[in-house]
């Protein structure tokens, strides 16, 4: 059994949920005995309680409760084989990129996640676009697969933190273009409504 761990957090594990970062830091404490550690206010950062979807930050002391130290099975995750033809279609399709940032023009159609039934996506083909950079460009926003348009990719641990704030905070401006049949009326104006996708053309 451990005993009670104060661990600092360093720069490059800044900006993470403080739940997903204790499971990367103790894997086989599970989630169930996690929510009851921030249930009772077990964990604590800076000696305050926390949410578990708190964002840590460079510095800060994170109180580990005393826990019996579980042994974890090894998995062999499958490599999963990388979508050649996506990659050298999304590579003729990058606008901007710098050693920070890549920017690519997303086609209509392509999923940026994977899910049930999705086997083409641009996260399947992430590790095919390093692009000489030694780090696995991350996903900082998305799309829905039927929106064609521009997509951030952070070249950095670093890039991505900065990145993931901007949007959070609402400092990155967004603009979005429909295509709408027939002449609005009236042709200014604005439509603040919920958004509804129905399926196929009309």
């Amino acid at each position: 059994m451990t005993g009670v761990q104060i661990i600092r957090i360093t720069a490059e594990e800044a900006g993470q949920r403080l739940d997903r970062w204790l499971l990367g830091k103790f894997p086989g404490i599970g989630h169930g005995r996690l929510q009851k550690w921030f249930r009772t206010g077990q964990v604590r950062v800076d000696g305050k309680r926390v949410k578990a979807n708190a964002r840590i930050e460079q510095d800060q002391d994170v109180r580990v409760p005393p826990f019996v130290i579980e042994a974890v099975p090894e998995r062999k995750a499958r490599p999963k084989p990388l979508d050649l033809a996506l990659v050298e279609e999304l590579m003729d399709r990058v606008l901007y990129e710098d050693k920070d940032i890549l920017a690519i023009d997303k086609p209509a159609g392509l999923a940026v996640q994977g899910g049930s039934g999705t086997t083409r996506h641009l996260d399947g083909a992430l590790d095919g676009l390093k692009r000489g950079a030694t780090e696995r460009p991350r996903l900082v926003h998305r799309l829905d697969k039927d929106t064609s348009g521009v997509l951030l990719l952070a070249r950095n641990v670093a890039a991505a933190r900065w990145l993931t704030a901007r949007f959070r905070e609402r400092e990155t401006r967004k603009l979005y273009w429909a295509l709408v049949a027939g002449v609005p009326k009236p042709k200014v104006g604005e439509i603040d409504l919920d958004i509804i996708k129905r399926a196929g053309s009309s």
